[in-house]
């Protein structure tokens, strides 16, 4: 128990690796995303699957993204095949987003989110101590790019959880 505590004590003292942000992925309509690119702005990033248990949760993504994006929050679906509940290809998972849950917010194209192959993203965020165990972990990052929290599957997008630390990162003066 008294190693198990201190390993803990020193995770938290360990300065946490830094998120990377400048790696591009592929955008679902074409062209690519950064997540540096909405720098200055909170994050929600969630890995999706069209073929899951919690893919309804893209009708609440949705919402966050309805509720939210005029103030700046930017949600970010990454469809991934990993834990095999995935369509075929790009094309056939924004034709079911588009015609299930008229989906508008920012997509990337069918991305690894753990593994040897995973996303420099997801790499940085394993470093962190996070790893998606499932579809559709969310990870909120904050106007200044550091990770404010994870959640996992079983937390709605549109939680209080989720929300206030939301609401909160958007009434936040700028520094």
């Amino acid at each position: 128990m008294r190693g198990l505590l201190c390993a803990l004590v020193m995770m938290l003292a360990s300065p946490a690796a830094a998120l990377n942000l400048n790696q591009e992925f592929s955008n679902i309509d074409g062209g690519t995303h950064r997540l540096a690119d909405w720098s200055g702005q909170p994050i929600l990033v969630v890995n999706t699957a069209s073929l899951c248990g919690f893919t309804p949760q893209y009708t609440a993504l949705q919402k966050l993204h309805d509720r939210f994006s005029d103030r700046g929050l930017v949600v970010l679906a990454v469809p991934s095949d990993n834990f095999a509940q995935e369509l075929e290809d790009n094309e056939a998972v924004k034709e079911f987003c588009e015609v299930n849950y008229d989906l508008t917010l920012p997509m990337t194209g069918i991305t690894d989110v753990k593994g040897p192959n995973a996303h420099p993203f997801y790499k940085s965020l394993a470093a962190q101590g996070f790893e998606p165990n499932w579809n559709f972990n969310k990870v909120l990052i904050g106007p200044d790019g550091e990770l404010v929290a994870t959640y996992r599957s079983r937390v709605s997008p549109t939680s209080r959880q989720i929300t206030d630390e939301i609401e909160r990162l958007l009434d936040a003066p700028e520094s």
